[in-house]
């Protein structure tokens, strides 16, 4: 395997050396967790406890450390869990300077992919293993896969690019996760766990700068337990100017962000059978799209359709051709979860975990400009793509975890409602004069053939009740090593809504004039069987069988808020997990191929009927596709100080054709799985060197990916990537009374390597446009710890 996407030669040297020491997982440090991520938690007394104990063996300095995980009540070593999982730890987060979810469009675990919703910062697409949806943007419909947060689904995509808080660490669970986790995780989970109040004084305060105007502070703040009670602060700021000016006067620039968020801690131990936390959180989120850039003109496009203003830009640009208005989309999430845990017996425990969030989200989007369509003299132009997202959701689950001699079981209740609705509005904003070189701003918003704000508008509510169960069977033959796993989850979804306007009239459907309803219940079982095998202790083997399924619903683009089925996915993976002399090395290897029935494909249109705006139907393909993969990931600690990770994953899908609506023929036409490569690589260096009253650390992280499709009907690739990241700090430096001072330099994108992770078109009436990545950034953070 080499990397497919760059010349550089420093690329090849770098990706070489990583390479050298084999392929594996940027997060396989922190190796694998299990099946739930709610019935697991990696806390920093367990690592420190199992450190001590290695300590006290006389073994700490040999090989990897271990990686204890509290399971269902017990503990295990996550080598030994029957899943393929990758977990970004706090530190991994740091190194990459990942600060929201987006940070990680760069494939820092390469089967978890991460996007904007086309130019949009404030909603996030994410995908695990081929299980991405073009566009889950809508109030009735959901994800491919699962985000959490302590263990509470987040509903909606949009919001998903928030900052976030003081993380412990990101577990991202591949495959269908249907047997233990909330709703709708077809293509797998990722689940953001946060650091809980310690009851212990601590102080950790973070202060840093860097260039495109960017700077960053945040403070965690731990008090002291009191009357049984620790309670936990932690603030955070990171804003960024925009990397692509825009030369509009008084108008904000490209690709800035500024998000911002308050989270309070509580937690309650009265008794050691019994604790209690809560949690509240605030957010704010403002940010001003990706630079949409004309990147080639179509051989067929006539020269009078482009304005003389009009450039064709087919590299990453920092200044804009034509200065559009533009202002900052703003965000607000809050939300409030509460954490019960009980244990009536030893071997028993009771959880509760109830949970509400509220978001609002407005969106402004003038990125594509004066590249949405052909030069009109005098003609208006720039739609502005004004849309609004209005959401809250109710979630209760409860958990019964236990042991009984050799069967360890979960099981338990789930309950989610949410209502939410959404509209939006597509005006044009600028004006040509009559040759095309010049353009001046419309006195106010002109939204051509639509009249009135808005130009579509729906409300949907969801409910949805699901019971599962899981146990693990060890029986008392050969040794006890092997193990047997059932699981299965019933789930009930009901969904109602309506299209209450569309191209600024209220509809008019069949020759009734009214709102649109939509109206639906599905009722669906997932079962899950793993038969595990531990051939020695270092050595772990497992298969697994599972299913899933995504809810129907009815996307609010559509003219017709036309409603869709769900679709379902069945996988089975195969597994092996070894730690390799004396525990310096340690390989993961996954095998899978997953079924799909019924897939959800979008097919999309602009400027239907004279408006601005762009229909997306959604309907279920007929027949089955299939996607297959492989994993590999590694971990190396040679010497004392250094470690070698990576992670490799291949993907191959084939989808069944579909039937385009906007299509007049009756051809089915092909259908592909979204930002997907078919390879993906990313490497990591990590050394450590203590100097005598400080330790020096450095890192660097490659990542390699072949291009990938943009949408569900066209074939057309991105770019393929190659990315470098680094860290270097001075740290542990003693300033007294138990502070320590930390000095850090850090760079994303180092090479400033430019490539198209968005590629539309081509358009034969003027070419092809697309988005580039960002372009290298860098900067020095100081943290005080006490």
């Amino acid at each position: 395997m080499r990397p497919t996407s760059s010349s550089d030669p420093r690329a090849w040297l770098l990706a070489g050396a990583a390479l050298s020491a084999m392929f594996g997982a940027t997060a396989v440090s922190a190796a694998e967790l299990s099946d739930s991520a709610t019935a697991a938690a990696i806390t920093s007394a367990d690592l420190a406890e199992t450190a001590r104990a290695e300590a006290e063996a006389g073994n700490a300095t040999v090989g990897l450390e271990s990686i204890v995980v509290t399971a269902q009540k017990r503990e295990t070593n996550l080598q030994e869990t029957p899943i393929a999982i990758s977990v970004l730890g706090g530190d991994d987060l740091k190194n990459r300077r990942v600060q929201s979810l987006l940070d990680l469009i760069d494939g820092s675990v390469p089967s978890l992919r991460i996007a904007p919703f086309f130019s949009r910062q404030s909603a996030v697409s994410v995908g695990i293993r081929g299980i991405v949806p073009s566009d889950a943007n809508q109030p009735s419909r959901d994800q491919g896969v699962g985000v959490y947060l302590d263990g509470v689904i987040l509903g909606r995509s949009q919001g998903l690019g928030a900052a976030l808080f003081d993380i412990e660490r990101i577990e991202v669970l591949k495959g269908p996760q249907g047997t233990l986790f909330g709703r709708n995780s077809t293509g797998g989970a990722v689940s953001i766990v946060t650091r809980e109040p310690s009851g212990k004084f601590g102080l950790r305060a973070t202060a840093g700068v860097g260039n495109y105007g960017a700077h960053r502070v945040e403070a965690h703040l731990d008090l002291p337990s009191w009357n049984n009670i620790a309670v936990k602060i932690d603030g955070v700021l990171t804003k960024r100017d925009g990397t692509v000016k825009n030369t509009l006067e008084g108008e904000d620039d490209f690709n800035a962000y500024d998000r911002r968020g308050l989270h309070l801690g509580a937690k309650w131990v009265p008794s050691d059978s019994f604790s209690a936390r809560y949690d509240f959180d605030i957010s704010q989120d403002r940010t001003t799209p990706i630079y949409v850039q004309l990147i080639d003109r179509h051989p067929s496009a006539p020269a009078a359709n482009f304005a003389p203003l009009v450039q064709v830009q087919a590299r990453r640009t920092d200044v804009v051709d034509v200065g559009l208005p533009q202002q900052e989309s703003i965000g607000n999430i809050h939300g409030h979860m509460l954490h019960l845990s009980w244990h009536p017996a030893d071997d028993i425990e009771v959880r509760s975990i109830s949970a509400y969030r509220k978001l609002d989200q407005s969106q402004f989007d003038n990125s594509i400009g004066a590249h949405s369509g052909r030069f009109v003299p005098n003609a208006q132009f720039a739609r502005y793509s004004l849309a609004s997202l209005r959401q809250e959701q109710f979630s209760q689950e409860l958990q019964v975890l236990g042991k009984f001699d050799s069967l360890e079981f979960v099981g338990g209740v789930f309950y989610y409602h949410e209502k939410g609705d959404d509209d939006a509005w597509s005006p044009n904003t600028m004006v040509w004069n009559a040759t095309g070189t010049a353009a001046t701003r419309l006195p106010t918003l002109a939204a051509g053939a639509a009249t009135v704000f808005p130009d579509r508008a729906s409300t949907a509510k969801t409910d949805s009740i699901a019971v599962f169960g899981q146990a693990t069977w060890t029986p008392p033959v050969l040794d006890e090593r092997l193990h047997l796993t059932v699981g299965g989850r019933y789930t009930s979804d009901k969904k109602e809504g309506a299209l209450t306007k569309v191209n600024g009239t209220v509809p008019v459907l069949n020759g009734v004039t009214g709102n649109i309803p939509f109206k639906g219940k599905w009722d669906r079982f997932d079962p899950m069987v793993t038969l595990a095998f531990d051939p020695t202790d270092a050595v772990h083997v497992y298969g697994r069988w599972g299913t899933a399924y995504r809810a129907g619903g009815a996307n609010s683009r559509s003219l017709a808020y036309r409603a869709f089925d769900p679709e379902t996915v069945s996988t089975i993976e195969g597994g092996i997990k070894a730690e390799l002399l004396d525990r310096r090395v340690r390989l993961n290897l996954a095998a899978y191929h997953t079924s799909f029935k019924d897939i959800q494909i979008d097919f999309n249109a602009v400027n239907l009927g004279g408006s601005n705006r762009t229909t997306i139907e959604t309907v279920n393909a007929a027949g089955k596709g299939t996607i297959d993969g492989f994993e590999a990931d590694l971990t190396i600690a040679p010497v004392e100080g250094l470690t070698l990770t990576g992670s490799y994953a291949y993907t191959k899908s084939k989808l069944p054709p579909a039937d385009n609506p906007f299509d007049t023929s009756t051809a089915l036409v092909p259908s592909y799985v979204v930002f997907t490569p078919k390879n993906a690589l990313s490497t990591a260096i990590d050394y450590e060197l203590p100097l005598g009253g400080a330790t020096l650390r450095f890192h660097l992280d490659g990542n390699f990916a072949d291009g990938y499709r943009v949408a569900s009907g066209t074939d057309v690739l991105s770019d393929p990537s190659t990315i470098f990241n680094g860290r270097i700090s001075l740290g542990d430096i003693e300033l007294g009374r138990g502070a320590t001072f930390e000095l850090a330099v850090w760079g994303r994108n180092l090479f400033n390597e430019d490539h198209l992770f968005y590629r539309g078109g081509p358009n034969p009436t003027l070419g092809s446009f697309g988005m580039f990545n960002d372009p290298r950034t860098y900067g020095v953070d100081a943290t005080v710890r006490f």
